[in-house]
């Protein structure tokens, strides 16, 4: 009698005691393009970073925690970027930040320093050469010298010529990332002995480059390099496309063309250009577990990039260092996790990813290549090897510039 009493009053203590509460998350806070000119790369960085959290959580989380994504719209306006961090880190009181974007990044950078958090930043160029800040971390694959790496292997590529290139005009609009890859093709020109015969930037929101492409065309330059946001990218081929321009290289840094849905409208129209990537399938570029990743976000992908080539996988990376690193130190310590990033080699599916001082790669990894072979409109080409033809680093070329610009009369 008394043991079923004691087992009653058991019963009874289970019932009414409430369940043990799940471990409070992990909080991962963020600003993303979800709308607005830049919300192409926005949307595949949210859903790449949807993915990740996903896995993580399906393995059982971080540190025995699950992880949770906090992030808010910033309508692709970098001046919205310092308030939405506050709120994130103050508000919300995410564990740990990522950032995204030259502006979107740069424009956040004090009000993240003056909160002496970790920063893990990625698709952002050049954004801790004004701040050194030791707890900054970039896996866009510059290098140390970021403005000059995102242009090298233009260069490199217009220098192998024969005869050598004597000319180049050159153009991009008045923002972060285009002026500071401008700043380094100066120098890189400067170096190569070659003479500048056109150099302007053009307004942000500028729609026509009718005017733009026609004084280019009075330079008659070799070379044509062009520094361009997406919008940008589009209005500028339309103008060489109306008009016709001569030249034995152009291409340059050309955001828009790495996405899937404007290969596609392009079409056979790409043959030539010469621009930069982060990942092709060329069989240099075989990384472990690249593909299976690709599969996945391929088959999640709504609208935001058929093919999820240039975002997708070096977002995933960046979460995969983030994953590494936190599981590496056993805490959230902002100053721990930095110090280790620091001394780190991370494993992803983008290769290996070590920092150096001011938390950009060792060692530079821009693909500079070229389109060669497109054939209509077929998206599934892009996937074969042959058709983005990396000519810049040394140790993933693929095959050799074909020169002259083949679309330079349209």
């Amino acid at each position: 009698m008394r043991l079923k009493s004691m087992l009653s009053a058991a019963a009874l203590i289970t019932a009414i005691a409430p369940p043990a509460l799940a471990a409070e998350p992990i909080k991962i806070g963020f600003s993303d393009q979800e709308t607005g000119g830049s919300a192409a790369s926005g949307k595949q960085f949210l859903l790449t970073a949807q993915i990740w959290a996903d896995r993580v959580n399906a393995k059982g989380g971080l540190l025995g925690r699950p992880v949770q994504l906090i992030h808010y719209d910033d309508q692709s306006n970098p001046a919205l970027d310092p308030g939405i961090y506050t709120k994130l880190l103050d508000v919300d009181k995410v564990d740990l930040i990522i950032a995204s974007g030259t502006n979107f990044s740069a424009a956040a950078m004090p009000m993240l320093i003056e909160h002496k958090v970790m920063v893990l930043d990625t698709l952002a160029l050049a954004v801790n050469d004004e701040f050194h800040y030791p707890r900054f971390f970039q896996t866009m694959p510059y290098g140390p010298h970021g403005k000059d790496a995102i242009t090298t292997g233009y260069f490199a590529a217009a220098m192998s010529m024969d005869p050598k290139p004597k000319t180049i005009a050159m153009t991009g609009a008045d923002a972060e990332f285009s002026k500071n890859a401008m700043a380094g093709a100066r120098q890189h020109a400067k170096d190569a002995g070659l003479q500048i015969v056109y150099d302007k930037n053009y307004p942000p929101n500028q729609m026509d480059f009718s005017s733009i492409v026609r004084s280019i065309r009075a330079t008659n330059p070799d070379l044509v390099f062009v520094a361009s946001y997406p919008a940008d990218t589009a209005g500028i081929l339309r103008a060489v496309g109306e008009q016709g321009l001569e030249a034995k290289m152009f291409g340059g840094p050309m955001i828009g063309l790495q996405y899937g849905a404007i290969k596609s409208q392009m079409g056979d129209k790409l043959n030539g250009i010469v621009d930069y990537e982060l990942y092709v399938h060329e069989p240099t570029m075989n990384f472990p577990g690249v593909d299976d990743f690709i599969k996945d976000y391929q088959a999640k992908e709504a609208g935001t990039d058929p093919l999820g080539y240039y975002v997708p996988p070096l977002v995933y990376a960046t979460f995969q260092v983030l994953e590494q690193a936190v599981t590496g130190v056993g805490s959230l310590d902002q100053e721990k996790l930095a110090q280790y990033m620091h001394a780190t080699n991370f494993k992803t599916i983008m290769g290996d990813i070590k920092f150096g001082e001011d938390g950009e790669w060792a060692d530079p990894r821009i693909l500079t290549i070229q389109y060669q072979g497109v054939k209509g409109h077929d998206l599934d080409q892009f996937a074969k090897p042959g058709i983005q033809v990396i000519l810049d680093p040394p140790a993933y070329k693929t095959g050799a510039l074909k020169y002259p610009y083949s679309g330079a009369t349209q």
